[in-house]
């Protein structure tokens, strides 16, 4: 059975000459080895892979059958409208393209841009109308909290309309002078990309399952990543927590477990798949790779691994994002 790749980074080519061509950051720069990277307003990384075909390779040669398509560089996203606009465009058209050439292979999430939000709400409804699209990857930064979130209504209701997709991953709000400041004065590596991600997407998480958030916007498929954050290792103290200061409330672990919202198990090994499935359900979880094919061998092996049944491999490597997909495109769900 192949799986499905729900969160899928590239760097495609129209996106990747719109960089090129410009003069101030983002923006990308040659070295003098000939490499190229992308200068960042929180420096520099080297640009991945741009090609379809390879990608599609690595898909064949890891088990992968599908992929949802996703802008690698969260900074077009966060910068002035004016700048944001083009490059949110020059993603969005070359990933639609790439699903036009290979529409039983790729979906796409779109690229939108966060300083105004009617703008978002705009570029979201015209790429929901192109090839291959099923939603769009918002920041999650936006969703720390209920009053955070309500910034995003007029979004939430055009993909409520739609039954879209939306993917909350790791991302900053323009210009967000109340955001969190990690000291990251050691361990900068380890304490953004693990500590402040799994934090964040935590937070979020409290956002979906502890709010009314979900309930107002019932036809959108809500998503996050890295198995939302650290929930699933932290709800037995929620419920420890409530029993004794709120013991007539619902307990954490009941919410959780109802909340309409999905998973992906990207980067999490199979120990952490195995609790997931306990906390949330094998139903709420989704299969993510980053993209690469080490994410794809990695999560093909955590899967593996994992003691759980045949039936929830299953269901977290296709079953649960097919569904998923057919919602928002209208058709049947197939693996």
């Amino acid at each position: 059975m192949t799986a499905i790749d729900m969160h899928c980074h590239i760097v495609l080519e129209g996106l990747a000459d719109a960089l090129r061509a410009r003069t101030a950051p983002p923006m990308i720069e040659r070295a003098a080895d000939g490499s190229e990277r992308m200068v960042r307003h929180m420096g520099g990384t080297d640009i991945p892979r741009t090609s379809i075909e390879a990608l599609l390779a690595d898909m064949d040669e890891h088990g992968v059958g599908k992929a949802v398509l996703s802008n690698l560089f969260p900074d077009i996203t966060n910068i002035a409208l004016a700048d944001s606009l083009p490059l949110c465009r020059a993603f969005n058209d070359a990933a639609a393209e790439a699903c036009a050439r290979y529409p039983e292979r790729l979906h796409a999430f779109a690229a939108l841009p966060f300083a105004d939000i009617n703008a978002a709400v705009a570029e979201f409804e015209r790429v929901m109308a192109l090839p291959g699209f099923v939603g769009a990857v918002l920041p999650c930064d936006g969703f720390l909290s209920a009053k955070r979130a309500a910034a995003f209504d007029p979004l939430l209701a055009s993909a409520d309309l739609r039954r879209a997709l939306l993917l909350v991953h790791y991302g900053l709000l323009p210009g967000d002078s109340e955001a969190p400041k990690p000291d990251v004065s050691d361990n900068r590596y380890y304490r953004i990309g693990t500590l402040d991600m799994q934090s964040r997407i935590s937070s979020a998480m409290l956002t979906f399952c502890f709010t009314d958030l979900l309930t107002k916007y019932p036809n959108l498929t809500m998503m996050t990543h890295n198995l939302g954050g650290n929930i699933a290792f932290e709800v037995e103290r929620m419920d420890h927590r409530s029993l004794m200061d709120q013991p007539e409330a619902p307990l954490p672990s009941r919410v959780v477990r109802a909340a309409p919202i999905l998973l992906d198990c990207n980067s999490l090994g199979s120990r952490a798949i195995e609790r997931a499935v306990e906390v949330y359900g094998s139903e709420k979880i989704v299969f993510g790779t980053d993209g690469t094919a080490f994410g794809m061998t990695w999560t093909q092996r955590a899967i593996d691994e994992a003691r759980i049944s045949e039936a929830d491999k299953a269901a977290i490597r296709s079953t649960n994002a097919a569904a998923a997909i057919a919602r928002v495109r209208g058709g049947v769900a197939t693996v």
